[in-house]
């Protein structure tokens, strides 16, 4: 039997079939064939998006190369391609993406379906720099769509979860190469609490980690620069995601030592300044597995949620061994997205993957809800139809789109059709 899991373990199922198609006609075949379909790319979701016991897709191999456009503000790059992949070959064309999250491995097609996004004031989701799509139907037919060509399956797409259609190609905007200059240091807590709306207005992109019994966190900024890349980092020496591996398994052990370790960690915390292409510098490694949370709110609403939870966990004397990630993102006008009412905060909690998350993150969650919290939709939740429905009054629009090209719900699998069917 077939079997999947995710990247953190935690979502498995045994689909029917795995492939990984070559050309758009053997992809056309294996949807019209199929009765239910899904489409995985590294794994990275936390929810149960790609869980399936039909067809499960994987377009990596799928023929095509970018189609930079003749006025060089878009590409049509293939849908299938991780970010790490993608982002080379734009930097090789003299293109850059506008922005990117801290991790790469994931396809072009999941980041935008899920509404991915990096950080910056001024700067919305990967969903957002999108201007039109090369889809498959749910009868193996290919439609294009765009903000003219069928408008509502455009926006439908924007940000869909993989509910209508398999996504191949996405025409996207794009940027003069360019490289940033990255500088991590620690700062006590307080102090970023106090300063962070300065960081962010100063910095293209900031960002904090925070472990919850730390007293400093780690801050992080990156600005467009002109100066010369910094040497590479030498192999060898201490390997810190070893050492983090270690105080987690020590943490799952004896929960006790979770505090003690924290701090040292931080003590061990040195700063970091490296300049690079910006396909380069944007991701970080990220070898030790998690499960996570993460929740945008109302931008004046995020660091009061986040010190709330923070002392909610030291008040439970709860072993949560990884840091928060604090990050701000632009609003936009997409469907279902956490930030179509406006600038938002993003507050993302995480805990190892060899320890329980589902009790942790549930009574969590009430902290950022009550903040007027929105979930991520690659990122751990919990909510009901009722609770899309009054977060996302356009949800439906999504339904009916869904509906229209979709009706026998092909692209649904159960987790999906709580929500959407």
């Amino acid at each position: 039997m077939t079997q999947w899991s995710n990247w953190s373990g935690s979502v498995r199922s045994a689909p029917a079939q795995i492939a990984r198609p070559r050309t758009e006609a053997e992809l056309q075949e294996l949807v019209r064939g199929a009765d239910k379909v899904r489409v995985v790319g590294a794994g990275h979701s936390f929810t149960p998006l790609c869980q399936t016991d039909g067809l499960l897709l994987n377009l990596e191999d799928l023929e095509g190369e970018i189609e930079v456009a003749a006025d060089r503000q878009t590409v049509l790059a293939p849908a299938g391609w991780s970010l790490k992949r993608l982002t080379k070959a734009l930097w090789d064309l003299g293109f850059s993406l506008p922005n990117q999250g801290d991790v790469n491995p994931q396809s072009l097609a999941g980041a935008i379906g899920t509404g991915t996004h990096g950080t910056g004031r001024d700067l919305g989701s990967l969903s957002t720099i999108t201007r039109g799509f090369r889809t498959v139907m749910a009868d193996g037919s290919v439609a294009e769509c765009d903000a003219t060509r069928d408008p509502d399956l455009f926006h439908a797409q924007r940000l869909s979860l993989g509910l209508c259609g398999v996504m191949t190609k996405a025409r996207i905007e794009v940027l003069p190469a360019y490289r940033l200059e990255e500088r991590i240091e620690k700062r006590p807590l307080d102090w970023v609490y106090a300063n962070f709306d300065d960081l962010a207005a100063s910095h293209r992109h900031a960002e904090f980690f925070v472990f919850p019994y730390a007293n400093e966190a780690i801050v992080k900024t990156l600005h467009p620069t002109e100066a010369e890349d910094t040497p590479r980092p030498k192999r060898g020496g201490l390997d810190e995601e070893a050492i983090f591996k270690f105080c987690c398994d020590l943490s799952r052990a004896a929960p006790a030592l979770t505090g003690p370790l924290q701090r040292f960690m931080m003590r061990a915390t040195s700063p970091l300044r490296r300049i690079g292409p910006a396909y380069r510098i944007f991701p970080s490694s990220r070898n030790v597995r998690f499960e996570e949370m993460e929740y945008e709110l109302p931008r004046a609403a995020g660091l009061p949620a986040l010190r709330e939870a923070i002392g909610w966990i030291r008040k439970q004397r709860l072993p949560v061994t990884f840091p928060f990630e604090f990050r701000w993102a632009a609003g936009d006008d997409l469907w279902i997205s956490p930030f179509n009412r406006g600038d938002g905060a993003s507050i993302s909690m995480h805990q190892y993957a060899e320890m329980p998350w589902e009790p942790l993150f549930r009574a969590a969650e009430p902290i950022f809800r009550a903040a007027g919290g929105r979930p991520h939709w690659g990122k751990r939740h919990f909510l009901s139809r009722a609770e899309v429905d009054q977060m996302y009054p356009q949800a439906e629009r999504l339904r009916e789109v869904r509906r229209r090209v979709d009706p026998a719900g092909k692209f649904l699998n159960s987790h999906l059709a709580e929500l959407f069917s």
